[in-house]
């Protein structure tokens, strides 16, 4: 029986659907990691190891395979970590197998079981709820993922607490969405002494979410209009937030 986890790959500012994909063959006691990894996901053979002993359960005297695919896409990260020992605990048994098919999954594992913060979590979360799957994540990242809108978010601070949570024995509550920054105070349209055209166009402009170009000479005032105009927009709310990033 093969056991599936969704994740992903990052490459730039997106996120590649990936499945890793555990099985447990009859031979000689082995744990083998293909699908184009690099060192640090080579190594999460060890972090997987030691998470789950931390757990009081040993590996099965089987020859453990984990392919990550698609096969020729580079995988890069300690973000597989997760993936990959909850796909390993789902065909040993551990967590049923249906349910993991509903998540796209990221993190890293501490030899103790702790899920570490790993980068490109909000990317993960724009993918799970592009796909319409929940996310788990680490429960520090959790205020982060939860901006990507109405995502399912599971937070688990380890990996023992993630078990107790997907068997329904012990739930994680949703993350909130982390709190921005204001934004710094710019210059002030009703500043601006004369400029009444430019003051009108760019009114239409905002109003009416119309492209405007500032043609003049250098000094004419051309900067001054366009630092003046976020002043006169109204504030950007989580989805236009991230498709502005």
């Amino acid at each position: 029986m093969t056991t599936i986890v969704s994740t992903v790959a990052y490459l730039g500012l997106e996120a590649r659907a990936v499945e890793v994909q555990v099985q447990l063959i009859a031979g000689l006691p082995n744990f083998i990691v293909v699908g184009l990894a690099d060192k640090a996901v080579a190594e999460s053979r060890e972090r997987v190891r030691g998470a789950i002993a931390a757990m009081g359960l040993s590996l099965p005297p089987k020859r453990i395979v984990v392919n990550l695919s698609p096969a020729d896409l580079p995988k890069e990260g300690t973000h597989f970590d997760l993936p990959i020992a909850l796909g390993l605990l789902g065909a040993m048994g551990v967590v049923d197998a249906e349910t993991l098919s509903e998540l796209v999954v990221v993190g890293e594992l501490a030899l103790n079981g702790r899920i570490a913060a790993s980068p490109g979590v909000l990317l993960a979360a724009l993918h799970a709820s592009s796909e319409g799957k929940g996310l788990v994540c680490p429960a520090a990242q959790g205020a982060e993922a939860a901006w990507a809108g109405s995502i399912d978010v599971i937070a688990a601070p380890d990996l023992i607490g993630l078990l107790n949570h997907l068997k329904g024995n012990q739930l994680i509550g949703p993350p909130r969405p982390g709190e921005a920054e204001e934004p710094g105070i710019g210059p002030d349209l009703r500043q601006v002494k004369g400029q009444e055209t430019a003051k009108r166009a760019l009114e239409i402009a905002a109003a009416g979410a119309h492209n405007l170009l500032m043609i003049g000479p250098p000094g004419a005032g051309k900067s001054l209009m366009a630092s003046c105009l976020p002043g006169i927009l109204p504030p950007l709310d989580a989805g236009e937030a991230l498709g502005i990033m």
